[in-house]
């Protein structure tokens, strides 16, 4: 079971909260393109708190592996930057190619599909507020999911995907994608003791 929540602020913040978009990113992003190195590394102090957060759940919150996924993010990020059409904002561009980086390690570790389907769902996001002791609590549970149901929780739940992006993104079908978000679910109900 969660543990009590101590009278303080027990409010968790939105996962994937993106920071604001700023004509900075544009410039610094045209500069770094170009070579410019202190550009690049004012990009990297704006985004790199949210990068390694999505990474880090992905990851089952493991510290070290977040920080070289971020690392290699950001390193790949540097040398696909002169291709960067500006279609988007650098902030959606950067944090789409870690998370696809991240999912590719994913799959490369062929975790083991599911095979059935069931609608049923949690409350929605934020409706429950969580303090610090619930939250590691809460992020232990989901790092002993395994690596495909977790990535599809994680997606779906915190980050805010929608299946046909997840399973686009994981080499799934839609159905699979929604049965690995149940099998997440009961298995992190089981962790956290909420019954079966």
């Amino acid at each position: 079971m969660i543990a009590a929540c101590p009278a303080t602020d027990c409010s968790m913040p939105p996962a994937s909260a993106a920071p604001a978009a700023t004509d900075d990113d544009a410039d610094d992003a045209r500069a770094a393109a170009s070579g410019d190195r202190r550009a690049f590394q004012r990009l990297y102090r704006r985004h790199a708190e949210r990068i390694h957060g999505a990474v880090y759940r992905l990851a089952g919150y493991d510290h070290a592996r977040a920080e070289d996924l971020t690392q290699e993010a950001f390193v790949r990020a540097w040398q696909k930057l002169p291709g960067f059409r500006h279609e988007s904002a650098f902030g959606t561009w950067l944090y789409r190619l870690a998370v696809n980086m991240a999912l590719m390690e994913i799959r490369a570790r062929r975790a083991d599909p599911v095979g059935f389907v069931d609608e049923q769902q949690l409350p929605d996001r934020g409706e429950t507020p969580f303090c610090a002791a619930e939250r590691e609590e809460l992020e232990q549970a989901i790092g002993t999911l395994p690596p495909r149901a977790r990535a599809v929780l994680v997606l779906h739940d915190i980050e805010g995907w929608r299946h046909e992006e997840i399973g686009a993104e994981l080499d799934m079908a839609v159905g699979t994608s929604k049965a690995q978000l149940h099998r997440a679910r009961q298995l992190l109900r089981r962790a956290l003791g909420a019954g079966s």
